[in-house]
């Protein structure tokens, strides 16, 4: 057995005591004689638990801590550093973690590989996979709208294959899935610790991995095998019991918790599910839940180990998986008996700092939406809120599938009332549109007969593909922009022009049954539960509950050989394409380090109202053809965005009074090398981990954000790009801030240059009097987050890191 490495502060005699202590353990096993009969992850995985033991005794963890505290660098310095001794780790520590692999989406791994490049390594530190998904448009069907997609983003693809094979990584080639049911199908093993380019990587938490949605930088700094930084999240515990029946999915689960918690009440939280009810639940289901635990804001979310996870594991060919899953569970390790295994689910006693439970027996289907995901409404109130808000009562698409919800147990469910309504002679009123989430699926379902089912009622298949979901949706029903019109879809989020790029249209977000059914409907205030429907011949018809199977009856078919995934060791030879005159690829020119003294001399580019997220910052749709070209996709910055003091869309004025768009004055503003700042409500960056939105305003000239609260993923990538992100200590001095007004920092330089330790005000002289005001603004930078703003950002320092 390869001996636990202790910290010398231990001493000798307690290393080799410890040491002695564990091979009597192994030596008792029943099933094996040494460390190694495990393998290589669960190995590292075992030792790390054992070191996590010796620190923390028999404290009781969560699975979320067990599972995250055994990928810590240094167990001791993150554990015992101001925790009073390690019985205060959560919301104190700094957890600086080793995670075992990264998986990109290729919008933003353009820009993560671009980072990495700059780096000058021949190769990754860890596993890593690039999944082309996100750049293709769903319009007319899979085979048109995947053959235009590679066609238009041929430059963008290439420059993706070709860093592969330059640096040994895996990659999916368009069509071959959307990333996060890909990810679930091949690399998701209990206990896993994962980071993924996309704010719903925690999908992956079904299937009792720690997967948590990262910006480019932050995944760069797995991929140069440096620590990557985390504050210990506290943990939200769901209790569930009963289980769910008729209409109720996995996904009115999480739309219901979304309504309770909105989207901040997770922040800063894992939200870990336990109790009886998680045993009715399948794999699949679980992963929907922790995909949407991103719309309340957690850190990520994460299930135990169950059956269900096993016969996914089997039916996706991954056997030896749950063999490897079973003798780690039945390995002993360090720490009082009790903790002598490391088990996929809670310390019996472990404590939560919330709980929540759920009756699932009581759960019946709700509809978030529009504009929001945490909207909720159960289905029974659905039509007399419709009513009362005047939205509109016509549907005009329903759209299901997505990384969200498009399962072999989610599509078998449709399938079951789309034949019940097909022998009724009905078809779907609105058009309805359906994206498998991956080859694997599609072929699968194709196999079973589904896809031909939903074709035959009318549906659409699209590519395997996020398509839709992500603005990449080319709309043939006629609806402009600016018509107001409704679409029901089980997908994830429903900001505001998030789907077709029209903000008058109200994205509901349902599970993909009760988006099926009302799409027959073409109505809104139609409910398939108590509701009927007049056949062709008039009679009444009522759907009947919908019924599937958790997975196919025989292994999940692996689809054409063309959509496979392409590995293979690093290339030093091969040559990165990037064309020097590319529109859509740019190499990196590094930002300015921070000056050597507080900043002066800022103005407030443009004073934010309401909801501000990564879409509002920068958008996706048309603009993801520039995702790895900073300065081009620059031009979209804010460009969504409310001005809170004059109510209009996308407007700034310059300090001559000069009316421009925001992208355009902050581009001006760069040119003069006048520096700027935006003040903001809460929650601001709340959405996707897209890092651009972090990018394009430190590109244009931006040095600090100051808001009511941030979303944790943004305010994370704002600090890798040197961007300080300022919260209000008192929120009513949001209304002391206006546009134009001038900005200094107090005291931030000397934070930054102790480590993140002091106290930030801002010295803001009013526009037109000269008054001056302070105002108290708050921070969480840590002492690793210093040395990246100092530097003028988190790649300045990995690169200078690499090269030595």
């Amino acid at each position: 057995m390869r001996p636990i490495d202790l910290a010398s502060r231990s001493g000798v005699a307690l290393r080799r005591a410890f040491q002695a202590q564990q091979l009597r353990r192994v030596a008792g096993s029943r099933q094996y004689s040494n460390v190694t009969s495990l393998p290589p992850t669960y190995e590292k995985l075992h030792n790390k638990y054992s070191e996590v033991r010796r620190v923390l005794g028999a404290q009781r963890l969560t699975l979320a801590e067990k599972i995250l505290y055994s990928h810590l660098d240094n167990v001791e310095e993150s554990l015992l550093n101001n925790t009073n001794n390690g019985r205060d780790i959560r919301g104190k520590a700094n957890l600086k973690l080793k995670p075992d692999r990264v998986n990109m989406q290729d919008a933003s791994a353009q820009m993560a590989l671009l980072q990495f490049m700059s780096c000058n390594l021949p190769q990754t530190a860890i596993p890593a996979s690039i999944h082309c998904d996100h750049l293709i448009v769903g319009s007319k069907g899979a085979d048109d709208d995947l053959q235009a997609g590679i066609q238009t983003n041929h430059e963008v693809f290439d420059f993706l294959e070709s860093a592969a094979k330059k640096y040994g990584l895996d990659f999916w080639a368009p069509g071959a899935g959307i990333i996060h049911q890909t990810v679930l199908e091949n690399y998701a093993i209990p206990g896993l610790m994962m980071l993924g380019t996309d704010s719903h990587s925690p999908n992956a938490g079904g299937l009792s991995t720690i997967t948590i949605g990262v910006g480019g930088a932050d995944a760069v700094e797995a991929l140069v095998g440096a620590p990557w930084e985390l504050k210990a999240p506290k943990i939200l515990g769901v209790r569930l019991t009963g289980k769910l029946s008729n209409w109720a999915s996995p996904k009115d689960l999480i739309l219901h918790l979304a309504g309770l918690l909105t989207v901040r009440g997770g922040t800063g939280y894992i939200v870990e599910y336990s109790g009886p009810g998680v045993e009715t639940l399948s794999c699949t289901g679980m992963a929907t839940i922790c995909n949407m635990g991103a719309e309340i804001g957690a850190t990520t979310s994460i299930f135990p180990y169950t059956e269900a996870s096993a016969r996914y594991l089997e039916a996706t060919r991954r056997e030896q998986a749950v063999k490897n899953a079973a003798a780690f569970q039945n390995f002993p390790g360090a720490g009082a008996s009790e903790d002598a295994y490391f088990k996929f689910k809670a310390d019996e006693g472990a404590q939560y700092d919330e709980v929540i439970e759920i009756d699932l027996s009581k759960l019946e289907p709700h509809i978030n939406g529009p504009h929001t995901p945490d909207l909720s409404t159960p289905l029974s109130q659905f039509k007399t809120t419709v009513q009362e808000q005047k939205w509109p009562e016509k549907l005009s698409a329903g759209l299901i599938g997505s990384c969200t919800n498009s399962s072999y147990e989610d599509m078998t469910r449709v399938e079951s009332i789309v034949r019940a309504a097909e022998e009724a002679g009905l078809k779907p009123k609105a058009d309805f549109y359906v994206t498998p989430g991956s080859e694997q699926i599609r072929a699968t379902l194709e196999r079973d007969g589904t896809l031909q089912t939903f074709e035959k009622a009318g549906g659409i298949v699209l590519s395997n593909a996020c398509g839709p979901c992500i603005g990449q949706w080319k709309r043939q029903d006629g609806v402009e922009k600016g018509t107001v019109n409704a679409i029901l879809t089980s997908y994830n989020r429903n900001f505001r022009g998030r789907n077709d790029g029209n903000l008058d249209t109200m994205n509901f977000l349902a599970s993909p049954e009760i988006v099926t059914a009302m799409a027959y409907a073409g109505s809104t205030t139609f409910n398939p539960v108590t509701d009927s429907l007049t056949t062709p011949d008039g009679k009444e018809f009522k759907f009947p509950a919908p019924h599937g199977l958790e997975g196919p009856k025989t292994p999940f078919d692996i689809g054409k050989d063309v959509f496979k995934v392409a590995s293979q060791p690093p290339n030093p030879n091969e040559k990165v394409a990037i064309a020097p005159t590319s529109e859509r690829l740019a190499l990196l020119e590094p930002f300015e380090p921070f000056p050597n003294s507080d900043l002066s001399g800022l103005k407030v580019l443009v004073k934010v109202s309401g909801k501000c997220t990564t879409d509002t910052i920068s958008a996706a749709g048309p603009w993801l053809k520039y995702k790895g070209h900073l300065p081009n996709i620059s031009a979209n910055t804010l460009n969504t965005a409310v001005n809170a003091e004059t109510g209009e869309v996308n407007v700034a004025y310059d300090l001559d009074g000069s009316k421009h768009t925001i992208p355009e004055l902050a581009k001006l503003w760069k040119e003069r090398n006048q520096p700027w700042l935006v003040v903001a409500e809460h929650n601001y960056g709340e959405g996707s981990a897209r890092e651009h939105a972090a990018l394009q305003p430190r590109y244009l000239g931006a040095r600090i954000i100051v808001c009511k609260s941030f979303a944790r993923i943004h305010e994370t990538n704002l600090k890798k790009q040197g961007v300080v992100p300022l919260t209000l200590v008192n929120e009513q001095d949001y209304d002391k801030i206006a546009a134009g007004d001038e900005v200094a920092t107090v005291g931030l330089y000397d934070m930054l240059q102790n480590g993140g330790q002091g106290e930030v005000q801002l010295k803001v002289t009013k526009r037109g009097t000269g008054e001056e005001i302070l105002i108290p603004v708050k921070h969480q930078v840590s002492k690793d987050q210093a040395g990246f703003i100092l530097a003028g950002s988190a790649l300045n320092l990995l690169s200078k890191g690499a090269s030595a």
